[in-house]
């Protein structure tokens, strides 16, 4: 099940993919930024600082950061010319080698992001609903891995975090595409830090191991709840997870299931009929006592079931 990795190996470890320091235009140095995730939990971090002339163009050698208990990622939140609305892009590249040659003057977004993709990277849209991204605008980059779902920073300033809406859209149109929350953390006086996830499922903790794992979807987001299980048993889908209140299945829009506890009460375990969702793809959102989401990537539900294929 592309986008699901309840039922591979390893153990699952929570990083943020997309972040900000002195090197571009974040508050604190790279050492600090670092310094913060790993003493708030985290497993691993990607610094992803602007990729543009004023800061030289940085992709952040944080080798020197690495422990037996915490990792990290090379990368760069990448732009070029231009959406439909003449916004430069954003494009998130985390697992970039060190050397990845700066942008060239007539080098579109699409020609960047493909050109990250062929240089090794999981290469995200960053928050769309930020800047006004378009259909007509990610349907031009045809290999991205993921849209970022949910933005701490964003959604902290202007109240357009989440990026659900062009995810949908794009799995709606048939596009296997991953979604992922990141922070966008800069350290500077919003709370934008530590507000959104990804746990990644890999047999060991290598950066390696980690962007393999992100690249095959083998991941789920969470501000909080977590994910224990999504599978399917007979002609259902399964959904176990941390004490909510309520769990989501979303699939075409307006096709949805749900299930709400009690008031007072919690839910740990949902059933959604398969046939509900027959050859579509299907996402599901748990949410928990105070409003924190977990979210899986869409899949696709075209291999299971009474009259699916």
């Amino acid at each position: 099940m592309f986008g699901l990795p309840f039922d591979g190996s390893g153990r699952f470890y929570r990083g943020n993919i997309h972040c900000h320091s002195t090197n571009s235009d974040g508050r604190l140095s790279p050492a600090e930024v670092i310094a913060r995730y790993r003493a708030e939990g985290y497993d691993f971090l990607a610094l992803t600082d602007h990729f543009i002339e004023r800061y030289d163009y940085p992709v952040s050698d944080t080798t020197e950061f690495r422990t037996d208990g915490f990792t990290t990622l090379f990368g760069a939140e990448l732009h070029a010319p231009a959406l439909d609305n003449g916004q430069n892009w954003h494009i998130v590249a985390v697992g970039l080698p060190l050397d990845f040659p700066p942008t060239g003057d007539q080098e579109s977004g699409p020609e960047l992001a493909a050109r990250a993709i062929a240089a090794g990277a999981f290469v995200g849209i960053a928050h769309p609903a930020w800047y006004g991204v378009k259909m007509r605008d990610v349907e031009a980059i045809e290999d991205a891995h993921a849209i970022e779902i949910f933005n701490t920073g964003h959604q902290a300033d202007a109240d357009r975090g989440d990026g659900w809406y062009m995810a949908d859209l794009m799995t709606t149109e048939g596009r296997r595409i991953l979604g992922y929350a990141a922070d966008d953390a800069h350290f500077n006086g919003r709370p934008d830090h530590f507000g959104g996830w990804v746990m990644v499922q890999a047999g060991e903790p290598t950066p390696e191991a980690l962007l393999e794992a992100l690249k095959d979807g083998q991941f789920y987001s969470s501000q909080g709840p977590t994910i224990e299980h999504v599978g399917i048993d007979g002609d259902q889908v399964v959904v176990r997870c941390s004490p909510a209140s309520s769990i989501h299945a979303a699939g075409r829009p307006p096709l949805n299931r749900f299930v709400h506890a009690e008031p007072g009460e919690t839910v740990t375990e949902a059933r959604f009929p398969i046939v509900a969702f027959a050859g579509e793809s299907c996402r599901i959102t748990v949410v928990d006592e105070r409003g924190r989401r977990a979210w899986t990537n869409p899949f696709w539900l075209d291999a299971w079931g009474p009259g699916i294929g």
